[in-house]
């Protein structure tokens, strides 16, 4: 496999970028994106066979299962550092080894757990984008891994982009290996 053949596999969408600014109409698009994630991520894995759901995505990537469950995780994470974001004063978040999350026993349960996990953080969390003003989603959390202030809005855009980067990985796998 050329290295370009794994980049695709590995950053379907592309690489994130980071936004420098946000219109009210560029985050309204990332907040329904947000939003709608939940029925597609079930959609894309309603039919998938135990077999399918513990395929790997590309070599030395995680399986459909992993991919699901790190959902469940990182979005739990991101919901409680927004909550942070909007209590505290530019409170210093925790960041965590997202890929030894995916290896601990609970990455072996069915998906229902986490599908339903998403679904109900991004009804709360929806809610709660929907709520935020102009100057509320320029407040930020300190990330002590990226060493900076991360502002809301980014935060929204790069969890848009993350719901449509494993959103893709599931069906670029799908597509490939001709499941329905």
């Amino acid at each position: 496999m050329s290295p370009e053949e794994f980049d695709t596999l590995r950053f379907p969408i592309g690489p994130f970028e980071i936004p420098q600014s946000m219109s009210e109409q560029q985050l309204n698009q990332c907040i329904s994106e947000i939003e709608i994630f939940p029925n597609f991520i079930r959609k894309e894995t309603a039919h998938l066979s135990d077999t399918q759901l513990d395929t790997v995505y590309r070599p030395d990537g995680w399986t459909i299962r992993q991919v699901v469950h790190h959902c469940a995780d990182s979005h739990m994470n991101s919901f409680t550092r927004f909550k942070l974001t909007l209590t505290e004063d530019t409170p210093i978040i925790k960041p965590y080894f997202e890929d030894r999350w995916a290896e601990l026993v609970d990455s072996t349960l069915p998906v229902e757990p986490s599908l339903r996990m998403i679904e109900g953080i991004h009804q709360k969390w929806v809610a709660i984008l929907r709520s935020l003003s102009v100057n509320e989603v320029k407040k930020g959390f300190n990330h002590p891994e990226h060493g900076r202030i991360i502002p809301l809005f980014e935060n929204v855009a790069m969890y848009s982009w993350h719901c449509k980067h494993h959103l893709a990985h599931i069906t670029t796998l799908k597509k490939n290996k001709d499941w329905k």
